[in-house]
């Protein structure tokens, strides 16, 4: 997904603030793209080496899993996770577009495990992390 308040003429994120990398190859192939000051989030259930100590862990597949019963709503899991960490936008709003735009018999599941994000990365401190993703971790901002 690319936000961003300006226009977006390129669909292609030059330079993220923010990159979900949802498996291991996605986390290999993009991570150079970030900002050096960008936050790395991935789902640790499938992504085992992360290259970056600026990066959050969650475990999106597994949280899917048991607490929703499904695997294929990890993207969800994800995306309430990352509405928490980036406040990009409000979660209710978020909650709003998907129950407009998520097929009837499956909004209810997907807002479960998009809250089950919510409340996964509310234990994390993005402040806690180190300033640069790529450089020293004494970097100031």
């Amino acid at each position: 997904i690319v936000v961003s308040y300006e226009p977006i003429d390129y669909p292609k994120a030059m330079g993220p603030d923010l990159l979900l990398a949802m498996n291991q190859t996605s986390c290999d192939s993009y991570f150079s793209d970030l900002k050096p000051y960008g936050l790395l989030v991935v789902d640790s259930t499938l992504v085992r080496q992360i290259p970056t100590s600026r990066a959050v862990a969650i475990p999106f597949t597994d949280i899917a899993r048991e607490k929703i019963g499904k695997e294929l709503v990890a993207n969800m899991v994800a995306l309430g996770a990352v509405v928490r960490l980036s406040q990009v936008v409000a979660p209710t709003v978020a909650e709003e577009i998907i129950a407009q735009k998520v097929p009837k018999p499956f909004v209810e599941m997907n807002l479960e495990a998009f809250k089950a994000g919510l409340e996964a990365a509310s234990q994390v401190d993005v402040d806690a992390l180190p300033a640069n993703a790529f450089g020293s971790e004494d970097d100031e901002l």
